[in-house]
């Protein structure tokens, strides 16, 4: 028995010991880092093989291998899952695009920004109801449909959408089709996931001009709140590497532009609101 109990206190404090191994420790030992992002091009999505593409992907698998990574999983589900999945421990880093935002420094560790982008709204082509802002679509008692989790949800329920005029969907591709069956008049969604939806599908194009209701948003890699010091680390990486040709090979591939880099805006911050 004495022997059994010693064997249990031995797995338990083996257990304890690997359940407190930090992602910089596992980049170390050369372990699988997983990556958790959502079907959203340009800024994170699955390829053919399913491996990360985008934005942000490539953005950190370029800081993971300076940093000595040499394993990738990519782990995609959707946008709501994304901090809970990793709370929860099913991939170690969310690549997504995530913006900052103080709720959300709240549930995880960002990154200094990776990109600056802004936000856009996806009307039927010819704009047929004459839709420019948020509030053009609560006074005409239309509705809006959005990603769940998404900043433009908050944004809408501050505008006083009623609940049944603010649909809450998985992502980009599920906002197309509301607007197209007609389901909602308008789409709320990153400008650069709506231009790549409009250069498949002709049938929807941008409200122009659009009076977004939120600022410009600060896209970053979000860690675990145990893992400062990795992010710490990989900020030390980016530094160097925002406004580099690297990065700017990157932005190159996905029509991103000088436009898109950090302006100098601090994580810090920006979690301050």
């Amino acid at each position: 028995m004495a022997a059994l109990g010693m064997a249990a206190v031995a797995v338990a404090s083996f257990a304890g010991s690997a359940s407190a191994e930090s992602l910089l420790e596992k980049i170390k030992n050369g372990e699988t880092i997983r990556l958790g992002f959502t079907n959203e091009p340009p800024g994170a999505y699955p390829g053919p093989n399913g491996e990360p593409l985008g934005v942000e992907n490539e953005i950190t698998l370029d800081i993971l291998k300076k940093m000595g990574a040499t394993k990738i999983e990519p782990v995609v589900t959707e946008w709501g899952s994304l901090v809970p999945g990793l709370q929860a421990g099913r991939f170690d880093i969310v690549t997504a695009g995530m913006w900052i935002k103080p709720d959300r420094c709240r549930n995880v560790l960002f990154s200094e920004p990776v990109a600056v982008e802004n936000g856009a709204l996806l009307v039927p082509k010819g704009n047929p109801e004459g839709l420019h802002s948020f509030q053009d679509v609560r006074d005409k008692g239309l509705t809006l449909v959005t990603g769940a989790g998404y900043t433009s949800v908050e944004a809408a329920q501050k505008l006083g959408f009623a609940g049944d005029k603010l649909m809450q969907v998985a992502g980009p591709p599920e906002i197309l089709q509301a607007v197209k069956a007609g389901r909602a008049a308008a789409g709320s969604l990153d400008f650069f996931n709506a231009t790549g939806l409009i250069k498949k599908d002709h049938s929807v194009e941008l409200a122009d001009p659009f009076a977004s209701p939120t600022p410009p948003g600060y896209a970053a890699i979000a860690f675990s709140l145990n893992e400062q010091a990795t992010v710490d680390a990989f900020n030390a990486v980016l530094k160097d590497y925002i406004g580099s040709d690297e990065i700017m090979a990157v932005f190159g591939k996905y029509d991103y532009g000088k436009a898109n880099l950090p302006d100098g805006s601090k994580t810090a911050d920006l979690c301050k609101g």
